[in-house]
């Protein structure tokens, strides 16, 4: 079940479609409203797909890792860091359900649309926690639940309050969440919502 890596990694070439695009900045732009003094800071963009999140944010940081288990998305990502110039950037392919690693370190881990494909939630939250400084902020936008969708591929979405308290076990703090986004046939042609939950280690 989930990870959905050999999914991603046959449509990375097509994935920017245009509605992609505008959902990624209203998830952006949201995640920009919880930025403070963060241009001295290092971001990870996790489960970046093609860094669609991540290049509009790119300003906000002093660098950006763009970290996804699929190699064809990061792939993407790099074809845009050359074309562009990006000299903040930089991406590295690797799984985080699978294994942890202990030598990264980020201010700021934002990850938009990417809990719903894991699995593991609770593992992966964790190892997250692991690699934040001090203080440090993980960002996750994603669906609000939506029992309508029933797929053994994905969640369908997650109770803000669930999740709060699952990242409350883990040690996060300072945990608020808002909706923020409503689209139509947006969820495997569903309705939906997507909310941001900010929280700090």
């Amino acid at each position: 079940m989930m990870g959905n890596v050999d999914i991603f990694e046959m449509m990375a070439n097509r994935y920017d479609t245009p509605e992609r695009i505008q959902i990624s900045k209203a998830t952006a732009d949201a995640i920009r409203k919880y930025l403070v003094d963060t241009h001295d800071k290092n971001a990870i963009d996790f489960g970046c797909g093609t860094g669609l999140v991540g290049m509009n944010l790119l300003n906000d940081f002093n660098s950006m890792l763009f970290l996804d288990p699929s190699q064809k998305m990061i792939e993407q990502i790099k074809q845009k860091i050359d074309d562009f110039n990006i000299r903040n950037a930089d991406t590295l392919c690797f799984d985080f359900e699978k294994e942890s690693r202990t030598n990264l370190q980020a201010d700021y881990i934002f990850m938009a649309q990417v809990l719903l494909h894991i699995n593991d939630v609770e593992l992966v939250l964790s190892r997250l926690y692991d690699i934040l400084n001090v203080g440090g902020h993980l960002l996750i936008v994603d669906f609000n639940k939506n029992d309508e969708i029933v797929s053994d591929k994905v969640h369908n979405g997650f109770d803000q309050n669930n999740l709060t308290e699952l990242m409350t076990k883990i040690g996060y703090r300072e945990i608020q969440s808002k909706t923020f986004y409503f689209g139509s046939k947006l969820f495997m042609n569903h309705d939906a919502s997507l909310f941001i939950l900010d929280s700090r280690r």
